[in-house]
């Protein structure tokens, strides 16, 4: 039998401790997360409190000036009751001189601004239009699914059938598929024009049979729709004019018409909770010629250490005999405490690091603030890494989910960074601005006779860029630009 042997093993390990890591999550949190942060924190850690400054409501309240306020009030009471009594019934029912409404507002409810109304949602709007219907109970279950059905452009992309049988498998509701053809055909005609079309042909021909263009040219845009789809989406107008038999500027008018109309009815706009709302972490404003930046924090909560649990923890501390359950209370309070002292340092630490990061990409990048997108200089992690002396793990952590507010609009940090080409001039330029360079060729191109990628990169030749058509293929994908067949206009 062998016996078992002792065995030892010297490593190196690196980890972070509690606090780095604590650090690192806060780091990597935008604005208002960090409030939903501090907020949790403030409900786990009786330690900390919210720290905010005493209002006059609560200075008058202040033991020491209540003899005061009380007598004031019973002044004011009966300074009330003086001049109530000089009022007689006439006043009250009299209604050009008195304003009933604001007897029963106070001075606060005359200073606040009205509440904008809340907007109605499509969604809504269609289930109103819905109901004025003469349906029974059954086709009304079936238009409301259909309605929920619609994606956030307004079209009705998922099978018909599939309604019918979850409502037969779920709510015991039996609808033919006709029937059902009849209730969708029903939605179709609410407003707006187009809504819950299967595609975008069905969605253009319900809209041009319900316009009120010109009679003529509304049946020639009707024609190009139904019999010349594919020439139309493609582009190919000398056949839709040799087919039709039409002049140019016929033709022309035609194409105009369905040009006008909406290939989007939802509008991306069927339940308003969808919409998502940037706040920027950083403001960057110009005053006097010169770059101010704030980080966006004027409403987060500020924390502090609560006094009365720290005397509570410092009176265990100096007494020389306590019980047992007095040191429990005192460990857990100690715990804490040091809980509490190090989130307040986190934050205070993640405010310098994210304004000193900032500030290093607006010294960097001062032209584009000041002049632009086409000012954008190539910039990757490492350099703003080696400028402030951090991690690049630590840039990424910031850079990523924050926004920053400047007099060019807002943009998320990401932005600033990119790779980028040297010019014939010696001058590095940044990849975003070649991108704005291939979509100001583009936007100035001829209507006939768009330009291709090969030209669109021997253009580029021209101001000294030598950049692959490939490439120049690429952007343009991301820049959400058609191909050159598919940019002909009349």
């Amino acid at each position: 039998m062998l016996s078992p042997s002792l065995q030892h093993r010297l490593s190196l390990q690196q980890k972070l401790s509690p606090q780095q890591i604590q650090y690192q999550k806060l780091l990597q949190l935008n604005t208002l997360a960090l409030e939903q942060r501090i907020k949790t924190e403030l409900e786990l850690n009786p330690i900390l409190e919210e720290e905010y400054e005493l209002t006059q409501e609560q200075i008058e309240d202040n033991p020491e000036n209540r003899d005061d306020a009380t007598s004031t009030e019973e002044e004011e009471t009966e300074l009330y009751d003086k001049e109530q009594d000089e009022f007689a019934l006439e006043d009250y029912m009299n209604e050009v001189d008195h304003d009933v409404d604001k007897l029963n507002r106070s001075n606060e409810e005359e200073k606040l601004h009205p509440v904008a109304p809340s907007r109605r949602t499509l969604r809504e709007s269609l289930f109103e239009q819905l109901y004025m219907l003469n349906l029974s109970e059954n086709e009304t279950i079936l238009g409301e699914h259909i309605i929920d059905s619609l994606d956030k452009d307004g079209y009705f992309k998922r099978e018909l059938a599939q309604i019918i049988n979850d409502l037969s498998l779920f709510e015991y509701i039996e609808l033919s598929l006709e029937h059902a053809e009849k209730i969708l055909h029903k939605i179709q005609s609410f407003e707006p024009a187009g809504i819950a079309a299967r595609n975008l042909q069905e969605c253009l021909l319900f809209q041009i049979r319900n316009s009120s263009f010109d009679p003529y040219y509304s049946y020639l845009a009707e024609k190009i729709l139904a019999d010349h789809w594919d020439d139309f989406t493609n582009k190919r107008f000398d056949a839709i004019q040799r087919n039709m038999n039409l002049t140019r500027e016929t033709l022309k008018s035609a194409i105009d018409i369905i040009q006008r109309l909406n290939p989007k009815p939802g509008e991306g706009n069927i339940d308003s909770e969808e919409a998502n709302q940037v706040t920027p972490d950083f403001l960057i404003e110009k005053i006097e010629g010169n770059f101010i930046l704030t980080l966006n924090d004027k409403s987060m909560l500020s924390v502090t250490i609560s006094p009365t649990y720290l005397d509570m923890m410092n009176s265990n501390k100096r007494k020389r005999k306590i019980s047992d359950r007095e040191k429990e209370t005192h460990k857990f309070l100690r715990e804490k405490f040091e809980s509490a002292k190090w989130f307040i340092a986190c934050i205070q630490q993640r405010r310098n690091t994210l304004l000193k990061i900032m500030q290093a990409i607006l010294e960097r990048q001062h032209e584009f603030f000041d002049g632009g997108p086409r000012f954008l200089k190539p910039m990757i992690y490492k350099d703003i890494a080696d400028i402030i002396g951090m991690d690049i793990s630590t840039i990424s952590r910031v850079v990523n989910g924050k926004y920053v507010q400047s007099p060019q609009g807002i943009h998320e940090l990401k932005y600033f960074f990119s790779e980028g080409l040297s010019t014939d001039g010696g001058e590095d330029i940044s990849n975003k601005h070649i991108k704005e360079l291939i979509k100001e060729i583009c936007d100035n191109e001829p209507n006939n006779e768009p330009y291709s990628d090969d030209k669109i990169a021997s253009l580029l030749v021209e101001k000294g860029i030598h950049i692959a058509r490939r490439t120049i293929a690429k952007y343009r994908e991301q820049l959400k630009i058609p191909i050159a067949r598919l940019r002909k206009k009349l």
